[in-house]
């Protein structure tokens, strides 16, 4: 089976500036893979590349270099245009028609029959929430409810790869908790659903994998569980019995950054990542403490994305 999504070393240089023009590099030889099936985030912060990467597989824009495919072919073959879905950053639609002559409109271009047509309007209008509105032209919808329309007509010849591009924006919580439920479905059908976002919760409530864009570049991909697994950003060192003199000299040598009492003659100790919690537990002991439990820190994905955007900082310009 091959891979829904297979990105090889996509670059994409751009020309800014009139008066002066100089280069500007807004993807750097990007390569990620995406299995069939899978809810995949692609996150990064503003500027760092995600709509680009996201323009250049609809092929709304031409790569420097590199290469793409979907379900195995190139990007601009008819065919894997017919199985796949897009929603933009900004979509944009006919103020005077309704949501219901939009989608009836887009199922026509995939050939259905005018009976089809009004029937998928009807099942993906119901689908995101904003049925009861099929006939209500969409200069009077919301921001969010065109949000709404726009993914469902990312949907409207049943896809296999759907390309969501910023697709909370502008929803309320209640349409946040429907669409991520929505896109949990559209997993459960086998649809692979390629999003990217800058808000983390979305992220962690979705994607078994995430990529991470900072710059133009990948500074990270993988698993969730296994990308925060590893990120220890200290620990936690829980003593009983813990001696004034043995907790003083801990914080003169600098190896607690934070002690919270827990009761019972408990006291936890926050100890930095770069600290050695074995050296500071043989320390404690040889006080008179007890060790009562030892646990890393895990970063929350909040904290990785930070952290990653920070070690990998943007240079854009092409002679850097």
């Amino acid at each position: 089976m091959p891979a829904a999504i297979r990105i090889d070393g996509l670059t994409k240089h751009y020309t800014v500036g009139f008066w002066k023009p100089r280069p500007y590099l807004a993807l750097d030889g990007l390569t990620l893979e995406v299995e069939q099936g899978e809810v995949f985030g692609f996150l990064g912060p503003n500027g760092a590349g995600k709509t680009t990467t996201l323009k250049l597989l609809m092929q709304l824009i031409f790569p420097t270099a590199g290469r793409a495919e979907i379900l195995g072919r190139p990007v601009g073959d008819v065919d894997v245009r017919r199985r796949i879905g897009y929603l933009p950053e900004h979509p944009y639609f006919y103020d005077y028609l309704t949501a219901e002559e939009l989608l009836q409109y887009f199922a026509g271009l995939f050939g259905h029959a005018p009976a089809e047509r009004r029937a998928r309007a009807s099942r993906l209008l119901d689908e995101v929430g904003i049925g009861a509105e099929r006939r209500l032209q969409l200069r009077k919808f919301s921001k969010g409810m065109l949000q709404r329309v726009g993914i469902a007509q990312a949907l409207v010849n049943d896809p296999d790869v759907v390309f969501f591009d910023e697709p909370m924006s502008g929803l309320d919580p209640i349409g946040r908790r429907d669409i991520r439920q929505l896109i949990l479905r559209l997993r459960d059908r086998g649809c692979t659903v390629f999003f990217s976002s800058h808000v983390l919760s979305d992220a962690e409530a979705l994607c078994s994998r995430v990529a991470i864009l900072s710059g133009g570049r990948l500074a990270a991909e993988g698993q969730l569980s296994e990308l925060l697994a590893f990120s220890v950003r200290g620990w936690e060192l829980v003593v009983s019995d813990l001696r004034d003199e043995a907790l003083e000299h801990a914080r003169r040598v600098g190896v607690i950054a934070g002690v919270t009492p827990l009761g019972q003659g408990r006291f936890a100790l926050d100890l930095p990542r770069d600290s050695s919690p074995e050296r500071v537990l043989a320390d404690l002991t040889a006080h008179g403490a007890q060790l009562v439990s030892l646990n890393p820190l895990r970063e929350t994905l909040e904290e990785y994305f930070v952290r990653q955007v920070a070690e990998h900082p943007a240079t854009r310009g092409l002679d850097q």
